[in-house]
Formats: C-alpha cells, structure tokens, sequence
C-alpha cells in the first residue's frame, strides 16, 4: 500500500505536468487526444495480460510452483511467449488501422485532432510490449509472495513518464510524454527483472499450447477477457461520449478518475492481489473454511480503508483538485467541474474497492464465468445511465461519473450476493455488524471533516495561496484521520489492530523486503 501510494501520488504529480504544459485554450484539445489515443493500447493490454494474470496465471502459476517448481518456470515462459506472439499480431493491427479505429471511438474530434489520436496510438502501442513481460513477472513475483517490488515498477513508469512532459515535451510537443510513456513501461520491467532471476526464473523459449498447464490457464483466461473485453467497451463508450462534449471534458473525466483511482487502487487493488495466491491455496473443500475467513478478512479490511477514503476525497475534493492539477492553465471553472466529478466517483469509491476482492474471491474459485455475469449487467447499465445522464438531462461529464459510480454498486451488490452462495453464508457478525459499526464512523468522521475545513477555509487561512491551501488539506485530514481512529475504538472495530500491528511489523527496511510467511 506504501508504495502503491507513493506511485499514485507520482502520478497524480505526472497529472499536474500534463494539465500545466497542455490544459489551456490553444493545447487542451491536443490532451484530449493524448488520453483518447490511450484506450486502443489499454485494451490490448487488458485483454492479454490483465485477464491473463489476475483470473488464470497466478492460481494456476501459484499451483504448479508447490508442486513442481521447475514445470512453473516452463509453463510461466510458455505463457509469456504465446502472449508476445498475440501481441505482435494484435499491435500490427492497431498500427495499421489506426486511422479507422480512432474515427469509430472518436467521432466528433476534427481532422487534425484525429490524426493527432493516429499517431499517438501508435507510439503507445510500442510501451504494451514491455507491460506484457513486466505483469507477468509481477505475477511471479506475487506468486512467491513478494509485493513490494511490483507495487514500486509503476513509480518508475510515472518518472518515464514525467521525464517525457518535462524534458522532451519543449521540443516534441504533445509527443513528448507520448515517448516517456515507452522510457516509463521499460523501467517498469526493469525494476522487476533482477528479483525475478534471483527466484530461480528460468526462462525457456518454447510455445507449447499443449501443455496442461497453458491449456487451463486458456480455459480460465476466456471468461476474464470477455469480462474484461465488456469493461473495455464501457471505457471506450466513455471516451466516445466524453469527445462529443466541449474540448477539456475528456482530460477533466480522466484527472478525476484519477484521483478516484488512487484510494480504489490503494486499498481494493492492493489487498486484492495480496490475498489472491492465498485464497488460490485454500479453495478447496477441505480447506474452504480458511478460504471464507482470508475473503472475510480481506473484505473488512478494504470496507475500513475505502469508506474514510470516499469521504475524505468527497469533502476535501476542491482543496485536493487545487493541489494536484491547479496550475495556471487550469482555470477555477475546471477545478469546480472536475471537483464534482471526483465528488460522483467518492460516493463509490468502497463499492468499487470491494469489487476487487470479490472478483479474485471467484478467481480463486476457478469460477470466471459469473465475473463475466455480472460485468455485462455492470456496462450494460453504466451504458444506459451515461445515454441517460448527458444527452436526457444534459449532466455532460457529470453524467458519465454517476453513471459509473451507479454501475459499481450494481457490480459490487452482485458479486457479494453469489459468492454468498457459494461459499455457504455469512454471519451477521462476519460482514454486516462490521459495515454498520464501519459507515457509521465514517458519517461522523465526514461531519468532523467539514466543519474545520469551513472554518480554517473562511477565517483563519489564505487559501489563495499554496503553502496555506497544503496546511488546510492536512489539516482536516489529520483531524479526519483521528476522529476516525477514536470512533474505531469507541465502536470496537477489530481491524484497527490488524493495521496497527501491521504497522509495528514495517521496523527494519529488510523485512519489508522477504516474503510473506506461509498461512498457517
């Protein structure tokens, strides 16, 4: 989570690069082709890796390694070979027709802003190749239980990319963080090459699809990539009504996002991928007990970091906003319309964190079909209520982020109900105490967050002025944080001792460093 955070806030930093050297009258237009050319590079990856490594390599990965150490290195080659291969053709098509796939997403750009997309597409496309080696060694390095060095690559991805914006930027325009985001994505698979070799990784030039391995690793993969082929239409709907709003608005929905992202990948993501290879193991009938409690845990744990979060980032939203993209070209009308933006994401911000975790609850379970489910329910109604909100009533951006915060909820209450079914229940005492005891500490901390923020805001700080506007933020956050900290207790919210002692364990550097012991 430390380094999750750190790279995020790296990124959020990479943001306010972008929108101070591009976000005006003269260059916005230029940003919004910058984020548009974006989706036809993502999906790729999503499609290969993603849906690759989440659902079917690291259970089966995590599999062969207690068994047969030597077959994982095989299989692990095997794969990332066969998804190069996918790739070559994949990128040659994207390169090729780029031109038409950028009229299809973005219809309304100009000539020239889509001949802009053109090329921008296919400079990115060259950085997925090194994001496909780099995420399956993450998946191997998660596999032995080591997380730390894959949570630190992306902060040498956001350098490579700030690099771009300040350096080459001067003299290659909107180009410039194009080419850092290929320098970032190869310091991403740098950063994790040397663990990966120090393991034990073997690589082996081989494509075998026959091996058994590979094969269940494609049987797995299929439903995740259609899930994640429906995610990626949903995105991508987005980008084609978020173009046909006034210049900026795609630039303001993708700085709001992520902003958003930052506590949904700090929390949901990071305990998600955490206990996946442990929830892998313990999928058995004999050992489903230890399964339920590990996805109990993990659930509560992420309910107990997002639900503050949410209403930290919902009540502080224009002194972050400010902070993180308030440069002189971002004028006060696009603070006030992205604040609202990342005030529709906040509400959902626990929804989609907890997404996370039950989504690898079914991976584990080798079910990827209900995912699938439940993914096509999720876009089918975000498509619906994005059609609803911007063109019937006319929310333009704002409709897109209520749309989506809505779909989560849909997405998350799906989820938790069948894997309800398929793990037996739960107690009122596991999950639905928790939440109440949880949401209610988080009401309050919320009211504890605006009161001082309105009075330090109108009486006793300045904040026109940066240094004034960082006090005021950590300020109210500290003050958040705290009363947080002493409902949890007054309340008895156990998972206050998991962090704190947690906590105690991050003493000597070298421990954060080794492998996580083996669950008992």
């Amino acid at each position: 989570m430390l380094a999750v955070f750190l790279s995020r806030i790296l990124g959020l930093l990479r943001d306010r690069f972008l929108a101070g050297a591009f976000f005006d009258a003269a260059n916005s237009w230029q940003l919004d082709a910058y984020f548009a050319a974006f989706r036809l590079p993502d999906m790729i990856f999503q499609l290969l890796v993603v849906g690759a490594l989440s659902a079917a390599f690291i259970p089966v990965f995590s599999d062969y390694l207690i068994k047969q150490k030597n077959q994982a290195w095989y299989l692990a080659s095997s794969v990332i070979n066969l998804g190069l291969l996918l790739f070559l053709f994949l990128g040659a098509l994207v390169v090729i027709f780029a031109p038409q796939f950028s009229r299809l997403i973005a219809p309304n750009f100009p000539p020239h802003q889509l001949k802009l997309m053109t090329d921008l597409t296919r400079v990115l496309v060259v950085a997925q190749f090194s994001f496909l080696v780099s995420n399956f060694l993450t998946g191997i390095l998660q596999s032995h239980q080591y997380f730390l060095i894959p949570a630190l690559s992306p902060l040498a991805y956001n350098l490579g990319i700030i690099f771009g914006i300040i350096f080459l930027a001067p003299f290659l325009g909107i180009y410039g963080p194009a080419l850092g985001v290929i320098i970032g994505s190869l310091l991403h698979l740098l950063v994790q090459v040397p663990l990966t070799f120090k393991l034990g990784f073997h690589y082996y030039p081989v494509l075998d699809f026959s091996h058994p391995g590979v094969r269940r690793i494609g049987r797995l993969m299929l439903p995740r990539a259609l899930a994640l082929a429906v995610n990626q239409i949903e995105l991508t709907f987005a980008v084609f009504l978020a173009t046909s709003l006034p210049a900026g608005s795609l630039a303001i929905f993708y700085f709001a996002q992520h902003l958003n992202s930052l506590p949904v990948g700090l929390f949901g993501a990071t305990i998600g991928q955490a206990v996946l290879p442990s929830l892998s193991q313990n999928a058995s009938r004999q050992t489903l007990v230890k399964f339920k409690t590990l996805l109990v845990d993990s659930v509560n744990q992420v309910l107990y970091l997002s639900l503050p979060a949410g209403m930290m980032l919902l009540i502080l939203r224009i002194p972050i906003v400010r902070l993180a993209f308030g440069t002189r070209n971002f004028p006060w009308e696009a603070t006030l319309l992205t604040g609202k933006v990342v005030a529709l994401f906040a509400v959902s911000v626990f929804a989609q964190s907890v997404v996370q975790v039950f989504v690898r609850g079914f991976y584990a379970l080798s079910n990827t079909r209900l995912p699938l489910f439940l993914a096509i329910l999720a876009v089918a109604a975000n498509i619906s209520f994005s059609l609803l909100f911007v063109y019937y009533f006319k929310l333009g951006v704002l409709g897109l982020a209520a749309a989506i915060s809505l779909a989560s909820f849909i997405q998350a209450a799906g989820l938790f109900y069948f894997l309800y079914l398929a793990v037996g229940g739960f107690t009122r005492r596991e999950l639905l105490y928790p939440f109440i005891k949880m949401s209610l500490a988080t009401i309050i901390t919320g009211v504890c967050l605006w009161i001082p923020l309105r009075v330090l805001d109108l009486y006793l700080l300045n904040t026109t002025k940066t240094f004034d506007l960082i006090i005021l933020t950590l300020l109210v956050s500290f003050i958040g944080l705290a009363v947080f900290v002493v409902l949890s207790l007054v309340l008895k919210i156990k998972e206050l001792d998991s962090f704190l002692t947690v906590i105690r364990k991050l003493v000597p550097f070298k421990t954060i460093i080794e492998p996580l012991p083996p669950q008992s």
